[in-house]
């Protein structure tokens, strides 16, 4: 079953809700600017070559959202990572997901979080992939 996605304003209005927000993209990327209490968990990683899976994804989202009926809020830059992301999680039993279809910077098609004028944060005490996985 694919998972519903929502727009940035509309991901905005579910983080308010109480669902959690987890931001796929890489620790660089989640460092520079994102949404106000995000967990990140990058699904790649940037490295030398380019990007590269994040063997612990699956590890430490499970270990953070233990409950699969946890209400998330899955994002990335564009909108690419986060479906693949989602789907992942989907299919490994998680069953209140939705996905962000715009991402932080927009697809090309509606601007992405940063650009809608929703709230931004650089730090997020505890939630950083570093602390995460701990």
């Amino acid at each position: 079953m694919p998972v519903k996605q929502v727009s940035p304003k509309q991901a905005s209005e579910l983080v308010g809700q109480g669902w959690s927000y987890l931001d796929v993209r890489s620790i660089p990327e989640y460092d520079a600017g994102h949404v106000p209490g995000a967990y990140n968990v990058p699904l790649m990683h940037m490295g030398p070559a380019g990007m590269a899976p994040n063997a612990e994804f699956a590890a430490v989202v499970a270990k953070t959202f233990p409950d699969k009926g946890a209400q998330i809020v899955v994002g990335c830059k564009a909108g690419g990572r986060s479906a693949r992301a989602a789907e992942m999680l989907a299919a490994s039993g998680y069953r209140n997901l939705v996905d962000m279809n715009a991402g932080w910077s927009g697809n090309g098609k509606e601007p992405g979080w940063s650009q809608a004028g929703l709230p931004v944060e650089q730090k997020t005490p505890g939630k950083s992939f570093e602390e995460l996985k701990k």
